[in-house]
């Protein structure tokens, strides 16, 4: 473990970098944002490379538009129209995003800073949302816990509220497993039947098998075979921005979200989670306007992001799983991102 100065907000309040490694991995994290800032993995050879995008200082972090590496919330993903009913109230979110509500609003977890503590392996990061926080209800008490280990990374997330409110936390984190270049070349595996079909807003409409369509990874296969295919959901978001459904594990612990694999490095991620979905979104709004760590323009396939959480647009949608979390309960869920490196193609 090590502790860094990252730099200062303008009004003052100061960043903190702590740099977790174990054996050949090592990852680093921010108080701003809760940010997974990098990840070193080795490939194939043994060299490593840092296989998250992000940038070399804090001012990128603050003029961030993409949400890279942040912890997003109160609510990951869309809430339609900015709004939604909760025991007979109604209430109004920021609509950053068309008409929607993205990721918890513009003054979310991303752009808020965490206080630290370091816990066994790795650090702890809390934060206290107050009630009508970007408009959602409720004290939300936060905690994102990362922890590395000689396998990958442990992302753990708990929350807990004093009035009834609705949570939805994941990390936003874009990869490159072989560390630069084109990601429609990775291999990809969603072992998932069904995934969210979206309007042209990517508002849900509905759950749709995978079936005969270029959301079926059920079998590993190229991020860009079908990259381009000219369908209706494929269009509205410009790629992939779709959340993948799986079936509940028999013991509602952690199975397999996702597999991908870097051509060039033979890097393997393997995303384990607890939850109901991943968000696979291919980068598709990178559009080379966002300079990253090294000076490198970011463009569309430069990386890709695997979200693990609760579907979009939950609390306006009684048919999806409930998002609602009431005083005297917890939020508490798990991911796992686990390297290792096979031969390259």
């Amino acid at each position: 473990m090590q502790r860094e100065h990252f730099g200062a907000l303008p009004d003052g309040q100061e960043v903190e970098r702590y740099v977790l490694r174990s054996g050949r991995l090592e990852a680093a994290v921010l108080t701003y944002g809760a940010v997974l800032q990098s990840m070193c993995a080795p490939d194939a050879s043994g060299s490593v490379a840092d296989v998250a995008l992000g940038y070399d200082d804090l001012d990128g972090y603050l003029a961030d538009t993409t949400y890279v590496g942040a912890v997003v919330g109160r609510f990951a993903n869309r809430i339609a129209n900015g709004r939604f009913e909760l025991d007979g109230v109604e209430h109004v979110l920021p609509q950053n995003n068309g008409d929607a509500c993205l990721h918890g609003g513009p003054g979310g977890f991303h752009a808020s800073v965490w206080k630290a503590r370091e816990v066994t392996g790795g650090v702890e990061l809390s934060l206290t949302s107050p009630d009508g926080d970007m408009g959602f209800p409720g004290t939300l008490t936060a905690t994102v816990t990362y922890v590395l280990d000689e396998d990958g990374l442990t992302v753990g997330y708990t929350a807990e509220t004093d009035r009834p409110t609705v949570v939805n936390l994941t990390n936003h984190a874009y990869w490159n497993l072989d560390g630069e270049g084109t990601v429609e070349d990775h291999v990809l595996e969603l072992p998932a039947p069904r995934f969210v079909a979206v309007d042209a807003g990517l508002i849900p409409t509905g759950i749709e098998p995978v079936d005969g369509t270029p959301m079926d990874f059920r079998a590993p296969r190229r991020i860009g075979e079908n990259l381009r295919s000219a369908t209706d959901q494929l269009l509205h978001a410009l790629g992939y921005d779709h959340a993948w459904v799986y079936e509940d594990s028999e013991d509602g612990g952690l199975q397999l979200g996702a597999r991908v694999r870097g051509p060039r490095s033979g890097r393997v991620l393997e995303v384990l989670t607890d939850q109901p979905s991943v968000q696979f979104y291919s980068g598709n709004f990178l559009d080379g306007s966002v300079v990253g760590r090294g000076g490198r323009a970011w463009r569309q396939g430069d990386g890709f992001c695997l979200e693990t959480q609760h579907l979009p647009d939950s609390p306006n949608q009684p048919d999806f799983p409930s998002t609602v979390l009431r005083p005297g309960e917890r939020y508490d869920t798990r991911t796992v991102f686990r390297f290792s490196a096979g031969g390259a193609s």
